[in-house]
């Protein structure tokens, strides 16, 4: 594997006080006097205030280095302070930020995002800040192409946090948020490790599927507008379903007569080791959100669909479908880098290579361990399932796997074991050296708790 100028070769933790330390502690204090609390969890958890970073070490402000397999919940695709980006944002700074102008950058971003679209015809961009944002106007766009309003989303789904997104997430988290937008429906995904209507992958024939038809077909108005979809799931727990169940999928879609929205916002770029998560089953959506490695680390997303569907009104009227901050020329810049290291970097095939290679490391501790149930990956798209019995599948306590957390935070690693399904989404530029670092601190983490019965207490 050819070594990628914009990471460092391998990087290892080094802690030089107590964790959290002295310094970050007391910026901790002073931010929680006024800081609002609902921050992302494991920022909370590991109590550490960065100081810097690069490729995929964070050092805090008490100089303490960790090796970072979190990759801020999958964008710092590029690693931290990629040069390409970080020369990208400093230029552009200088010369104009913002506005909805046309703008050199904004060109070459549009012109690389078309030349990498799962499809030809898939070439028309429009342009946001953030992810939910993105998906919002997705479904805004399904509705004024089709003229229905219904929307398909799926148990375990992640979309966003906003109204029309929440309706559409398949977990308890929109408990008390209520009432949803009218005409939603969540039926089964086909995360085969916790099968939603209990059977085995050699036995299933996507029964799964089957259900979700059954579902929409016996709720719905007859008005569904679109299907939006995750080609693998990123906050249920990295959750990668048969390719032939996203060919159903689509085939579900068509029947409906509803567009496909597929949400590559953690999928995209590189990050399942193919540039598109849902070229892994061949099937072409009608539309295709992105997001997170999209800017390099800096807030961009957007949404890639035809010239036809573009044309839909109002969403095509003008300002019918604009961002205040999307497309802006610092915004453009960064994206045009991120795409550009990509491709300049080889970091698809990177994160084929060297994920496989985590994922050979990691597959032993299925073997060596009674509480993990089942490690899986594609590229750099990662999981593993921590249970109390492999027959029952039981999820291990949150209380056990925050002590798992805590423990890889001492030993200088960002990682999140903090839940039962350990998502491990590290830097596309991720280096096989580095890989192997973190993979032995895990094992480190993994033996302690095997040692001390910490996996066993309730």
């Amino acid at each position: 594997m050819t070594r990628l100028p914009s990471h460092p070769p391998d990087q290892r933790p080094r802690l030089v006080t107590r964790v959290p330390g002295p310094r970050s502690a007391a910026l901790r204090e002073r931010e929680d006097a006024h800081l609002a609390p609902g921050i992302q969890g494991y920022a909370v958890m590991a109590g550490i205030a960065v100081d810097r970073a690069v490729g995929s070490a964070i050092t805090d402000v008490d100089g303490n280095t960790f090796l970072d397999l979190i990759g801020g919940i999958g964008v710092n695709a590029l690693g931290h302070g990629h040069p390409a980006v970080v020369e990208a944002l400093q230029s552009q700074a200088a010369r104009a930020s913002v506005g909805s102008l046309t703008s050199e950058a904004r060109v070459e971003l549009v012109e690389r995002a078309a030349a990498h679209a799962p499809a030809k015809k898939l070439h028309r961009l429009q342009l946001y800040s953030g992810g939910a944002e993105a998906v919002e106007s997705a479904l805004r766009l399904a509705r004024c192409h089709t003229g229905k309003y219904e929307m398909v989303g799926f148990w375990g789904g992640f979309h966003g946090k906003t109204h029309g997104a929440l309706s559409l997430m398949g977990s308890s988290f929109k408990e008390g948020l209520g009432p949803m937008v009218p005409g939603s429906h969540l039926v089964p995904y086909a995360d085969c490790y916790r099968c939603p209507v209990k059977l085995s992958p050699e036995r299933c024939d996507l029964a799964c599927l089957d259900l979700a038809r059954r579902q929409v077909k016996a709720t719905s108005a007859g008005a569904v507008a679109a299907v939006i979809v995750e080609p693998m799931q990123g906050t249920a727990g990295n959750v990668i379903p048969p390719d032939a169940w996203l060919r159903g999928v689509a085939d579900l879609a068509k029947e409906l007569g509803a567009l496909l929205i597929a949400d590559e916002m953690i999928t995209g770029f590189g990050r399942t080791g193919r540039y598109w998560g849902i070229e892994h089953s061949g099937v072409t959506p009608d539309i295709v959100t992105v997001g997170k490695a999209f800017g390099g680390g800096f807030p961009l997303s957007g949404l890639l669909t035809t010239d036809e569907i573009s044309r839909a009104k109002p969403w095509s009227a003008p300002s019918g479908s604009s961002s205040s901050y999307g497309g802006n020329p610092l915004g453009a810049a960064a994206g045009a880098a991120a795409l550009r290291a990509i491709d300049d970097e080889s970091l698809v095939e990177n994160s084929r290579e060297v994920g496989a290679a985590l994922l050979d490391a990691l597959a032993p501790f299925v073997e060596r361990y009674p509480f993990v149930g089942e490690v899986r990956g594609r590229g750099m798209f990662l999981a593993m399932e921590l249970v109390r019995d492999k027959a029952t599948r039981e999820p291990l306590p949150l209380s056990t796997t925050r002590a798992l957390f805590d423990l890889c935070v001492q030993r200088g690693l960002l990682a999140m074991t903090y839940a039962p399904r350990v998502r491990i989404q590290p830097a596309l530029t991720l280096d096989a050296a580095t890989a192997r670092n973190a993979a032995a601190l895990l094992q480190e983490v993994f033996d302690d708790a095997l040692a001390t019965g910490l996996w066993k207490r309730a």
